[in-house]
């Protein structure tokens, strides 16, 4: 386990360099490990290639495994940069010293975007890798779109039922920028009573709110029905993006359409309010989703195996072996 305190003077090179998003700083990780997802221990992995460094947190699945330090609440993982050059040197750099390290690397959820430039380094570094298509993301692109315009380019549907519930006047909507312990608190309540399963870890994601709350990046909406709330979101603003991590609503409440209705006011705000661009519905093929975004890609697991440990060549025929298997179906 390494120390990580140093990579907090990173997080403005990294914003800078195009990475901002909340599973990008130091503080995400920080939070993983501090409530208990580092495995059987954290291990940040460096590479350097003249002034650029590549960081890559990872956790101990097991003795010889490593593996992004990622939850489900993560939107992704990637390697991390200080510096603008000779990244995909630093990039190698990384990957060639933590075959010292480990026989198997595993990587979840990778953007695709991202896989290319993480695969094409690992095996320049002399690994096995396999890319696993593993879920979907789906977000939203503005361009030069005002609210106005992307609004009228949603769904006829959708916008007809916000246009009727929102006339009716039987919900409340009520929008933070700052933690709230008792609109928190509602949260909890109304996704307790949602369709949703249990909270994965409620401790983690509060201190999460209330650390982007103290940046100044937080955005939750409440609404509520006769002053019962009924709905939830949790978003987070970073970088011209706007993030959504939760949303709930309670089932008798549909009717009325709380949670429909609170999307739109905070898509709204976070348009018109905060000049965001792009708006990240996070991981998962949610039918309603592409209601309100214009934009998907596939999610992807890579599987890196070190040919040099003879622990990896188990899982690493294993692995490629269903590859072909699926191929010839």
């Amino acid at each position: 386990m390494q120390g990580n305190g140093e990579h907090h003077a990173n997080d403005d090179a990294a914003r800078a360099t195009g990475f901002a998003t909340p599973f990008d700083r130091a503080l995400w990780f920080d939070l993983l490990a501090a409530h208990g997802f580092a495995g059987r221990g954290r291990f940040d992995a460096h590479g350097h290639a003249d002034a650029t460094t590549a960081w890559l947190p990872l956790r101990i699945e097991k003795p010889g495994h490593l593996a992004g330090l990622a939850n489900w609440y993560s939107f992704a993982i990637r390697p991390l940069y200080t510096g603008n050059d000779d990244r995909s040197v630093a990039l190698f750099e990384l990957f060639h010293k933590l075959r010292s390290k480990a026989a198997r690397l595993s990587l979840y959820p990778v953007r695709d975007e991202d896989r290319h430039a993480i695969a094409s380094a690992l095996r320049k570094a002399g690994w096995w890798a396999k890319e696993s298509p593993a879920g979907d993301r789906h977000w939203l692109e503005l361009g030069e779109m005002d609210h106005d315009a992307w609004w009228a380019s949603r769904p006829g549907a959708l916008r007809n039922t916000v246009q009727r519930k929102a006339k009716k006047g039987v919900v409340d909507i009520q929008l933070l920028t700052d933690f709230d312990p008792g609109s928190w608190a509602a949260y909890e309540q109304i996704y307790a009573a949602s369709w949703k399963p249990e909270e994965g870890h409620p401790a983690l994601l509060r201190a999460f709110a209330e650390a982007e709350s103290d940046g100044g990046r937080l955005r939750m909406g409440i609404a509520r029905i006769g002053g019962v709330p009924v709905a939830a979101q949790f978003w987070t603003i970073e970088g011209g993006t706007a993030f959504i991590h939760k949303l709930a609503h309670v089932e008798d409440s549909l009717k009325a359409s709380p949670g429909t209705l609170l999307s739109a006011a905070l898509f709204r705000h976070v348009i018109e309010v905060d000049g965001v661009k792009r708006v990240d519905f996070g991981t998962g093929n949610d039918g309603y989703k592409r209601d309100w975004m214009n934009r998907h890609d596939p999610l992807w697991r890579i599987e890196a195996f070190n040919p040099s440990r003879v622990a990896a060549w188990g899982p690493a025929l294993k692995a490629f072996a269903r590859s072909v298997l699926r191929k010839e179906k």
